[in-house]
């Protein structure tokens, strides 16, 4: 008689709970559009969500602390003249938010710190490249201002953010409307689902097809695609009998899929966010009302089924918080913020652990704000590894620093690519007054110094 036994896993008691009624932010208009992306974008300081607009397209960005209900006169982001499809926060600096529009536009934004007080017209830059709507934008993870975006005209363009230039156009690999499209770990590789039910891995640079496979869901509906640990694939997609389905692919050889799983027969087109630090994927379904989450590990069946967490209200969208924005001490190891249709409620997922001291094992260094290699240097061909952080003792310090450089690169950089010359003169001029002031201080107590010495 074989006893079945329990595979090991210090993830297996991993639950959701969603925060208080007091910690959501209410009275939200979220937008009604009929487009598979997460329609929601955070980091450790904001969360920006996509909104109903009269007239245009816009999003709502408010920091975090900002729950509670949020007051119909809240200024928005509101430059696109049509509908706003997908937003996302650059991983290198909190304040930077891209936007992809109906108006087949990429819009650049800076959120002054607190939050926006008055409505944001004015992007720091516009990139426009696409002759249909923008659906899908993702910032490369390892080098400073790269963005990827994704047309309906089944285009991907690469950009240096900085001058505000299109540096690689991919027009001719995707017969038909692009899914999905992320980056690898390191950014030297990016991967793409299509409506022609071909996964595509491809060379960012060359915009060449480095590995495809077809038919990896025989269902018509959207594929999603992305990168797990050791370079493998994870996708969602629909069998031809409409299940939704998970699939795991080594793309060094594409033939047959790792593991094919059969989940349910719903609709809504499922949406995998991966987790490399602890190897999970969590499956959120759009229209569905939980979250599955699954381990992804070397050994067979590869996509180890841990939990759901369910509720009893249908999500519209849902944003998924940076490593560095969680609560360590309290084995968080996962937060989402899930749009309702009048609300976004923060769902949290907790390791069950008594102790209150920092788990080492559940927090391996992890990815920090910090790129390893500017943009120009990246589409010269040099490879940026990501810069580890460790979450012991917070990340408060690490920020502000950080930020400060990155913040002003950016808008020095943007703003010559725009067209305005603004010369440093006035900086220069401050400097070199505080200079002044420091050497007239340092003369005074020197001659203190000396007083003193000729009396004793």
């Amino acid at each position: 008689m074989s006893r079945k036994v329990v595979r090991a896993s210090k993830f297996r008691h991993v639950f959701g709970q969603g925060v208080k009624a007091d910690q959501c932010y209410d009275d939200i208009r979220i937008s009604q559009m009929t487009w598979d992306s997460n329609f929601c974008s955070v980091n450790p300081k904001f969360v920006a969500m996509i909104v109903d607009a009269s007239g245009g397209g816009a999003f709502l960005v408010l920091p975090l602390n900002k729950t509670g209900r949020i007051d119909m006169s809240q200024p928005t982001v509101c430059g696109h003249t049509g509908p706003v499809l997908d937003i996302e926060f650059c991983p290198h600096n909190d304040n930077i938010i891209a936007s992809g529009s109906e108006d087949c536009s990429v819009m650049i934004w800076e959120i002054p710190e607190g939050g926006l007080v008055t409505p944001l017209n004015d992007p720091v830059v516009k990139l426009e490249g696409h002759s249909k709507r923008v659906g899908i934008l993702s910032w490369h993870p390892t080098a400073h201002n790269v963005l990827m975006s994704a047309g309906c005209d089944n285009v991907v363009i690469l950009w240096n953010v900085a001058c505000g230039e299109a540096m690689v156009r991919i027009d001719s690999v995707h017969p038909d409307l692009i899914y999905s499209a992320c980056w690898n770990r390191d950014g030297s590789q990016i991967l793409t689902s299509c409506k022609d039910k071909t996964i595509r891995v491809l060379d960012p640079r060359k915009g060449t097809v480095i590995a495809e496979k077809e038919k990896t869901h025989e269902g018509s509906r959207p594929v999603k695609a992305v990168f797990v640990s050791e370079g493998k694939i994870l996708s969602t997609g629909f069998s031809r009998m409409s299940e939704r389905q998970v699939a795991l692919w080594d793309p060094k050889s594409f033939g047959e899929p790792l593991t094919l799983q059969e989940l349910d027969t719903s609709s809504g087109v499922l949406l995998p966010f991966f987790d490399p630090d602890t190897g999970i994927v969590y499956l959120c379904g759009k229209g569905d009302s939980s979250i599955r989450y699954f381990e992804v590990t070397d050994e067979a069946p590869y996509v180890h089924y841990l939990s759901m967490y369910s509720s009893k209200e249908s999500q519209k969208g849902m944003g998924y918080m940076p490593k560095r924005g969680l609560e360590v001490n309290k084995c968080e190891i996962a937060r989402f913020y899930k749009l309702h249709e009048r609300k976004c409620e923060p769902i949290v997922m907790t390791v069950p652990r008594k102790s209150d001291l920092f788990q080492e094992d559940l927090y391996p260094d992890t990815m920090g704000p910090e790129p390893s290699v500017e943009a120009n240097e990246w589409f010269e061909g040099k490879e940026g590894q990501p810069i580890l952080i460790s979450l012991k003792d917070g990340f408060a310090t690490t920020t502000k620093s950080k930020e400060f450089k990155v913040h002003k690169s950016l808008l020095k950089t943007t703003s010559t690519a725009m067209g305005h010359q603004h010369g440093n003169t006035g900086e220069v001029h401050a400097l070199q007054k505080e200079v002044k002031a420091l050497k007239e201080t340092v003369e005074e107590l020197t001659k203190r110094v000396s007083k003193l010495e000729s009396k004793n």
